[in-house]
This record gives C-alpha cells, sequence and structure tokens, in this order.
C-alpha cells in the first residue's frame, strides 16, 4: 500500500527534514492519509534532544505499534535525532520497528522501503549527521500554504555543555546564498508569505565557509530577490547579534520585528558552567542595542532553571533581568540531565522540588510582563496574518501580528470582519490577555488574498 501516515515530533527545523521526506515519497508515488488504519507506512520523524522529546517519541511510535498489530501488513519506520542519538540500540529496546533511519539516509526514503526485506533493520551512519539539504530536495509543506520554514544552516558548533545537538547534528554547515534564494523563490511560487528562518543558530550562518558571507548578506539578497511580504528570523545567538543586523531591521519592514533569542540564563556564573560564550553585562548591552534599533521589536528568550550549581541568588538576577529587560515572549524550562552532556558531569545538582518552586516563580514573573506588554497594542492597528478558524471556537478566526512567532506565541482573535487565511490585514486591536489579543479587521484594509489553510490533523 503506497499510503503513508506521518507524525513529525519536535522543532521547526526537524519539521523541514518531515516536508523532505514526504516530498520524495510523493515524487515515488506515495499518498499522504489522515489516518493510520488508511495507510501501509506509518512513518515517525523523532527528536532527540532531551529526555521528555524521546519519551514523547517512544509513545507515538507504541501507539503506532498498536495500529500495527491490528494490520500486519503495515511497515512501521523511525527517523530522525533519537535514531542518530542512540542508534543500533533501538532495535533491542523498540522491536516493534521495521526500520530505523538515520539522519544522513533520510532523503533516500523511497528506495529503503522499496527493499524487500521486512526484518528490522537500522540504515544509519555512525557519529553525528553531516547531511546538509539543498534546493534540489523537494518539500511537501506541513504547514499552511501561506507560510514556511527556511533552515539555513545544520548543526551547531558553540558546544553548550548541556545540548546534545552537535554529536546528533554534527558540525555547523551553511548552505550556500544563492540556493537559499532559490528556495525561497520556490515557496513564495507556492504561496508563502511568511518565511521564517531557522538554524540552531542563525548567527553563525556562513562562518564555517570563510567566504564573508553573513546573515545581513542572506537577507539582504532575500529581500532583493523575492517579494516575500514577511521575513521572520527564529533562533539567534545573543553575542552573534551585529548592529549591521539590527540595523537592516531597522530599515527593512518585510524583515519583521521579532527576535527569538535563547538567553538560557542571566547569572555570568552559570553562563560560564553551560559554556555560553557571554555574560549578563552582554545580555544587557544586547537589549540597550535592540531597543535603540528597533524600539518596538518583540523579543523572545528561553531560560533554564535548576542548572548544576544554581542557587536562589541566581534566579534572583533573572528575575531583576526579566524587570529590567520587560521581554515579550519567555519560555521557562526545568534542567534535566541528558546523558553524554557535559553539564551532566557537573556537581550542585538542584532538587526536582526548587526546580518546580523556581519555574513557578519565574513564569509568574513574566506572566504580568508579558500581559503589560501586549496592553501597549490596545488601540493600535496592526498588520495581521490570517491563520484561518480558532481552534478555540469555529465562531472566530484567528491570526497573528508582526509581534508573535507562529506556533509558538499567542495569537490575535479577530471577532468582526471577512477575510481569508493568508491575508495581511489592517486590524484594530480591542483587548489584550496574558497571552493573546482580540481584534477587528478594518474593512479594505488588507495586502492581497493569501490561500486556504493546509490539512495538518496528521502532524503532531
Amino acid at each position: 500500500m503506497k499510503n503513508v501516515y506521518m507524525v513529525s515530533l519536535g522543532c521547526p527545523k526537524n519539521l523541514v527534514d518531515s516536508e523532505v521526506m514526504l516530498g520524495a515519497l510523493e515524487q515515488a508515488g506515495y499518498t499522504l492519509v489522515d489516518s493510520p488504519e488508511e495507510a501501509g507506512i506509518l512513518l515517525v520523524n523523532t527528536c532527540g534532544f532531551i529526555q521528555p522529546a524521546v519519551e514523547e517519541a517512544i509513545d507515538v511510535i507504541l501507539d503506532l505499534a498498536a495500529c500495527k498489530a491490528a494490520h500486519p501488513q503495515q511497515q512501521l519506520v523511525v527517523t530522525g535525532c533519537m535514531v542518530q542519538r542512540y542508534g543500533r540500540e533501538l532495535l533491542g529496546e523498540l522491536p516493534e520497528v521495521d526500520l530505523f533511519i538515520g539522519l544522513d539516509d533520510f532523503p533516500r526514503l523511497s528506495a529503503l522501503l522499496a527493499r524487500s526485506s521486512r526484518s528490522p533493520d537500522m540504515i544509519i551512519q555512525p557519529g553525528s549527521a553531516t547531511f546538509l539539504m539543498d534546493s534540489t530536495h523537494r518539500r511537501r509543506l506541513a504547514t499552511p500554504s501561506f507560510r514556511s520554514y527556511l533552515k539555513i544552516t545544520e548543526g551547531c558548533d558553540n558546544r553548550c555543555s548541556y545540548c546534545m545537538i552537535p554529536s546528533i547534528r554534527g558540525s555547523l554547515r551553511s548552505r550556500d546564498i544563492a540556493d537559499l534564494v532559490h528556495e525561497a523563490q520556490l515557496l513564495e511560487e507556492m504561496g508563502v508569505r511568511e518565511l521564517c528562518l531557522v538554524a540552531q543558530d542563525l548567527t553563525a550562518f556562513g562562518v564555517d565557509r570563510q567566504t564573508g558571507a553573513t546573515l545581513v548578506h542572506l537577507l539582504a539578497q532575500l529581500l532583493r530577490q523575492t517579494n516575500i511580504p514577511w521575513i521572520r528570523l527564529l533562533y539567534a545567538y545573543p553575542s552573534g547579534i551585529s548592529d549591521d543586523l539590527l540595523q537592516l531591521m531597522a530599515d527593512e519592514p518585510r524583515v519583521l520585528p521579532y527576535l527569538d533569542i535563547p538567553f538560557q540564563h542571566v547569572s555570568s556564573r552559570i553562563l560560564q558552567r553551560m559554556n555560553r560564550h557571554y555574560d549578563q553585562q552582554v545580555l544587557n548591552n544586547l537589549m540597550v542595542r535592540i531597543r535603540t534599533y528597533l524600539p518596538h521589536c518583540s523579543v523572545r528568550t528561553t531560560l533554564m532553571v535548576g542548572f548544576p550549581g544554581e542557587t536562589t541568588e541566581d534566579i534572583e538576577l533573572m528575575v531583576a533581568a526579566l524587570e529590567r529587560w520587560q521581554l515579550d515572549h519567555v519560555g521557562v524550562f526545568p534542567y534535566q540531565d541528558e546523558d553524554g552532556s557535559g553539564a551532566a558531569l557537573l556537581t550542585g545538582k538542584v532538587t526536582d522540588e526548587d526546580k518546580a518552586i523556581r519555574y513557578d516563580q519565574v513564569m509568574a514573573i513574566q506572566a504580568e510582563i508579558s500581559r503589560n506588554r501586549l496592553q501597549r497594542l490596545v488601540g493600535n492597528v496592526e498588520p495581521v496574518l490570517v491563520e484561518g478558524v480558532s481552534a478555540e471556537s469555529e465562531l472566530l478566526l484567528e491570526g497573528r501580528t508582526r509581534y508573535q512567532a507562529p506556533e509558538i506565541d499567542g495569537c490575535v482573535y479577530l471577532t468582526l470582519g471577512q477575510v481569508n487565511p493568508g491575508d495581511i490585514v489592517s486590524v484594530r486591536i480591542t483587548e489584550a490577555h496574558t497571552y493573546d489579543l482580540v481584534g477587528e479587521v478594518i474593512e479594505g484594509e488588507q495586502e492581497g488574498t493569501g490561500a486556504e489553510k493546509t490539512n495538518r490533523r496528521n502532524f503532531c
């Protein structure tokens, strides 16, 4: 049966890999279906970055294995970061899986599926991955057709003490600017109106090639050679954000006033133990520079609590910094040891109880800040990209402002107006809550018509 049901787990970078797999399968004559019972191939693209992600992947695999038990003709295939991280030991741990595929071999998935063998097997290159996609790899978008991710690098050289990405995904590998521009043009032809640039570290783009090309050069070419109205930057390393980048963002309204910058911590002592290549003063200076160049820029970050050696004084530094910086979006995560990481060997472990207390403390402070930051938009007229019918109620539409990234931030609930998914419309903001906004479409003011929302029910 050349029907495939897929579950894609993890981050947007992993989702791009899933889209490459689906593109290859469609070229080979496979059809994507909405339920596992309809499928001949059950495909899971896993995340293996942290233990909770591994546990989620195993739960999904076992759920699909139960479906396979009722339909013996099905083939269960698992790929992604978890496979690359744990390798051949998965054959014994998950005998229900017919085929494991590592990160260097997933682009030839259709050829591997065509093999006649049905005994459990693993196709994986030893060590960390080396594959780097290019625009010749066809993608079947899993996002709505009016927005997409553009993965500009693979791997990472930062070597944070808690992070397994370099050992899984390999060292930094940047794509060619001309190739990225070509892919962006293909996405524009498909109707994409919001292009989100993603990488493990956007600001490292080009460093490995040693040609002088930077993120700023890439953005300049994307602006010159496409007409995509919204370009968003996700995952920028704090010490890599240059004045040139901030100036370009200030000069070019198509590069949205939004920066996702994982700080991970605020305490210089903890940042050093994390092997992050900056300190608190660098973060203070960065926020001053962002507010100088882009006074209304929305800043998102992630913070970790409970890192080995962290004290209550370190958390007080974090809280004080949040109150000083007034960030728009903050994700907080309790630290967990990862086997094989340097941080797992550090002394000064924090108890789970203290992690929970610190998590609640930081989240409570940030909730009030986020509410106040959104309140400043009430009464403004803001461009909003319409996503479609709200998940909360079929009576509402929802969309996002320039200050809200897809999937991770809040949304704008639209109470009045006739619009289509993919439209960018003018909306008067009437209410602000902790994470979401409410607004009314100003009829007759919009930037063109978008496309219908893509069905993503079979993507997790």
